[in-house]
């Protein structure tokens, strides 16, 4: 299928950006041939993006059809001739909750998508703040409450989507299937393989049986069947928009399905995706998974059983510590990711050890004493490495005050 337009290119001015243009040209082809008539995009604005996709907010100009007033476009960068699973992953999670009833629609609706050119066109929620925008902002209250909002919405999401991975699937097949079912898989099963050694080569830290074990049951958690639903993969405070219809889920680059278990740990680490977190007030994970919990329990009433879900919970945040700390050491660009612009965003040697300490504080708590003794001699080393003291990560700005 050829990208072809009726419409004459925007006029964007001299210094408009190339792949801005394209981007508009592209988007105007395919919702002339979506809706079967010319429509006209103007007044572009660069959202940002990132250096494999272009974001831009533009104006609806001429259209023939009740269209929205703004809609947000987003292109993948990559050649054409190359593989772009983030494009199919990100279409078809778009697809699968547009067709869904509006209350349960927890993303952007997409209006419309081409292979060709790696396009989305998508509903502009507005200039909506982000949680991350909450966290770091000087309002404890509004974070508090965006927070459980966010926790709440994410268990929303898994008791909708639960059931639906058939249908996710046949949308991805629609496209191109993606060469990892869950993006988990790729460093994932290294992580768990590797870390041991790299630990004792690193640290002089040995892993015992008893926690490769757990480990082991992490990997299982990849791979179950029970407790699957969709996941945003990447569901940092940056890519969650507080809206006043709830928290609205972007970036679904990574979007999946898989068990559920591994989001609600995103919760408990917290948000291991990202690189520049601070801390939590006590209580708030807490809160947090008891909001995530509430909704889910609906359709799976075994996690209402802290036997069940609590030696899951704890397996998850054990591979997600496990697979930043490997990051850490064997890819360091995956370290580099901040979705914080503040001078004092923590080091990620300070983000990793914190990750290790509360490790080893909630695998006591589940009486879990080999993988709490474990994380607590990690989380030792590493402080010896990098600091001269005992440093306890700052809450965010929000709760400061």
């Amino acid at each position: 299928m050829s990208v072809e337009t009726a419409a004459d290119p925007p006029t964007l001015g001299g210094d408009a950006d190339p792949e801005v243009l394209a981007t508009m040209v592209a988007a105007e082809a395919v919702l002339s041939r979506r809706f079967g008539a010319r429509i006209r995009l103007t007044e572009p604005e660069d959202l940002g993006g990132s250096n494999r996709s272009c974001v831009v907010r533009v104006r609806v100009a001429v259209s023939p059809f009740s269209l929205p007033r703004t809609l947000v476009l987003k292109r993948y960068l990559q050649p054409s001739d190359e593989h772009c699973d983030s494009f199919v992953r990100e279409a078809a999670s778009y697809q699968l909750f547009t067709a869904l009833a509006s209350e349960d629609r927890m993303c952007p609706e997409l209006f419309a998508h081409d292979p060709v050119s790696r396009l989305l066109v998508l509903e502009d929620l507005g200039r909506a703040p982000t949680l991350a925008e909450k966290l770091l902002g000087d309002d404890a209250k509004g974070a508090e409450r965006a927070l459980l909002s966010y926790s709440r919405s994410l268990g929303r999401l898994h008791a909708t989507t639960a059931g639906r991975e058939a249908d996710f699937d046949a949308l991805q097949r629609r496209l191109t299937v993606p060469d990892f079912k869950d993006p988990l898989a790729i460093d994932g099963g290294s992580a768990l393989n590797d870390l041991p050694g790299l630990l004792a080569e690193e640290l002089g830290v040995q892993t015992s049986v008893a926690v490769l074990e757990c480990a082991e049951r992490s990997r299982e958690l990849l791979e179950t069947g029970r407790h699957r639903a969709f996941s945003p993969s990447d569901s940092c405070p940056d890519n969650n928009l507080i809206t006043s219809r709830g928290v609205r889920f972007l970036d679904l680059e990574g979007g999946c399905v898989r068990n559920a278990i591994f989001d609600a740990a995103y919760l408990r680490v917290p948000f291991p995706s990202c690189w520049c977190p601070f801390a939590l007030p006590n209580g708030m994970t807490d809160a947090m998974l008891a909001g995530w919990r509430a909704e889910v329990r609906v359709v799976w009433p075994d996690l209402d059983d802290d036997s069940v879900l609590l030696p899951a919970l704890l397996d998850a945040q054990l591979f997600w510590v496990w697979l930043t700390t490997w990051q850490f050491f064997s890819q360091p660009h995956a370290a580099q990711g901040h979705s914080s612009k503040l001078a004092d965003t923590p080091p990620e040697t300070h983000v990793l050890t914190d990750r290790w300490r509360r490790l080893a504080n909630d695998a006591l708590l589940a009486g879990a004493d080999a993988v709490a003794e474990h994380a607590a001699a990690v989380g030792d080393r590493l402080r010896k490495r990098w600091f001269d003291d005992d440093p306890i990560l700052a809450v965010y700005p929000a709760f400061r005050r």
